[in-house]
């Protein structure tokens, strides 16, 4: 059965999902003689936790708890450890869950390795360890702590900002204040009291941020940053309370590293090549983007705001990403910055519809370009002034269309296009089934 993609196991919280976490605590123990978990901020994480860890244990598994921190400082101090594993489901909506599992080196588990969990996952339990073997579950302190050091050492530098946070109620709430204050920052800390029921949007998108993008002026703050659930993704909005575009906020952080290959995703931008940058893409997915990284790459990330830094972990950091985005900001106002990268109409949006859909929509999709690229990523057209990719999502029943191209104009025809072309086979497969029902 397919049940882990690339962002690992989400799915709404319910007795299956109880099963499947208990069965992947089995599963991790024949792979890892021990492992570091942690959870996000979900009222229902510290279920799935125990659920997971009651695999673990009983397989004789060494299993050390770090407590509510976010997936990148989890990845991080999974270097001590066989595996690490992550209870949340990200930037998904708080009746969600997920179980993420992490190579020591921070990397995500690859299409083997997640083939090999569904294996295993979908298997009788059979394999326990003797009574005697059987521990208890040991706490795991001081990883925020651990990680704010590691990365005040490439920070060592003091920046009298005024900086405004929303975590979203989420487990960023821990971590990214004190960072940004130990940089010597003045922080204004909003929707950052840890809740699972979540203030705001979970994704941090310009339209979410309302709140903060009128903070940021109103306070006459120098910047403005936004984390996801668990704090693996970092936006920002400029001094003017301006939502930064992914795929801008992409080249300012490469640029800041010095770095001279980027590896991103098939859906950003094309002004990462204009900037000259040697440019590898991927199917979309941080965890495509850590495994190319690894073959090479000084900075890796997508426009959603998940942003790697190999030199630390192959986890997207989105607290790393936070001191990077403020030393940035100290060296003039991040408006201009912004401004000074070239860009091109870009639309995103989505639609509901399923994966079965979605490959009826491919036959459709191919008819507007000669020169399109069908894969299990969906499928990309190029044009000579622009693209368009249309995609399903890994963790939602929704088809993702992105399209940039010279002018809005042409952006609005391709993207209206495509969505077009997918509601007319859904009024089509409805009304197949409709038909249907009435025959028999």
């Amino acid at each position: 059965m397919e049940l882990f993609g690339s962002s690992g196991y989400r799915a709404i919280v319910d007795p299956r999902f109880m099963d499947v976490a208990f069965r992947f605590g089995f599963a991790m123990a024949s792979m890892a003689d021990s492992a570091l978990i942690a959870v996000d901020t979900r009222t229902s994480s510290d279920a799935v936790k125990h659920c997971v860890v009651s695999g673990l244990l009983a397989s004789g598994c060494k299993t050390y708890d770090a407590g509510t921190v976010p997936t990148p400082t989890l990845a991080y101090g999974a270097r001590q450890f066989g595996v690490g594993i992550m209870i949340t489901a990200s930037h998904n909506p708080p009746e969600y869950n997920g179980i993420k599992p992490w190579n020591p080196d921070g990397s995500a588990f690859n299409a083997r390795q997640r083939r090999h969990i569904e294996r295993l996952v979908s298997r009788d339990i059979s394999r326990m360890a003797s009574w005697e073997n059987i521990e208890t579950m040991r706490p795991y302190p001081g990883l925020v702590d651990a990680h704010i050091d590691r990365i005040l050492k490439d920070f060592p530098d003091k920046y009298s900002l005024k900086v405004v946070i929303d975590c979203g109620g989420g487990a960023g709430s821990f971590i990214t204040p004190r960072l940004l204050g130990r940089m010597g920052c003045q922080v204004i800390a909003i929707n950052s009291f840890p809740t699972g029921f979540f203030p705001r949007g979970t994704e941090p998108t310009a339209q979410s941020l309302s709140d903060l993008s009128q903070a940021v002026p109103g306070m006459n703050a120098d910047l403005g940053l936004a984390h996801d659930a668990d704090a693996d993704r970092l936006v920002a909005v400029d001094e003017l309370g301006r939502f930064v575009p992914g795929d801008k906020l992409m080249a300012l952080l490469a640029g800041e590293i010095g770095a001279k290959s980027v590896v991103t995703t098939i859906d950003a931008s094309m002004a990462i090549e204009d900037l000259g940058y040697h440019v590898t893409r991927t199917s979309v997915g941080d965890a495509y983007v850590s495994e190319q990284l690894k073959k090479g790459g000084d900075f890796g990330g997508e426009p959603a705001g998940a942003w790697i830094f190999p030199n630390v972990s192959y986890c997207p950091d989105g607290i790393y990403a936070a001191a990077l985005a403020t030393k940035m900001a100290a060296k003039g106002k991040l408006s201009q910055q912004v401004d000074s990268i070239p860009s091109y109409p870009i639309r995103r949006g989505s639609i509901k519809a399923s994966k079965s859909l979605m490959e009826s929509a491919m036959k459709g999709l191919l008819t507007l370009s000669p020169i399109s690229t069908a894969k299990g990523d969906g499928v990309r057209m190029a044009f000579t002034d622009g693209w368009l990719l249309v995609r399903p999502s890994g963790t939602e029943p929704k088809v993702r269309v992105t399209a940039e191209a010279r002018t809005q104009e042409r952006v609005n025809v391709l993207y209206e296009s495509a969505i077009r072309i997918i509601q007319d086979l859904s009024a089509e497969k409805q009304s197949s089934i409709a038909s249907g029902a009435l025959t028999q």
